[in-house]
């Protein structure tokens, strides 16, 4: 049993993970035209957006990296990730993930 245990989380470990290695301050650099829709610390204020903020690093960056090769198709970011390399998806995932959500804004959503 303990090695079918083992075997799960090693296999679980494996798939789908993207491991995040960015720079959030080379990531604020990166994220202007991001700001339009996210909101300029990833906060939005508009509820058909997600709020980025405050995400874990790694989450963000797999969803980067998904929609900028496509597995994940979200119309809105169409072509906006394409010019971009691994780092600075990284960087951008840093950065948001660094951002804190506010209080009163976590509790309205």
């Amino acid at each position: 049993m303990s090695k079918l245990l083992v075997s799960l989380l090693l296999t679980l470990g494996t798939f789908g993970v993207v491991h995040a290695e960015g720079d959030a301050k080379a990531g604020l650099a990166k994220t202007a035209v991001c700001a339009a829709c996210h909101g300029p610390d990833g906060e939005t204020a508009a509820p058909t957006f997600p709020t980025l903020a405050g995400q874990s690093e790694a989450y963000l960056l797999k969803q980067l990296t998904d929609m900028r090769s496509g597995k994940r198709k979200t119309v809105e970011m169409t072509g906006l990730l394409d010019k971009l390399s691994d780092q600075d998806l990284a960087d951008i995932a840093a950065f948001y993930a660094s951002q804190n959500v506010s209080v009163i804004r976590s509790m309205s959503n």
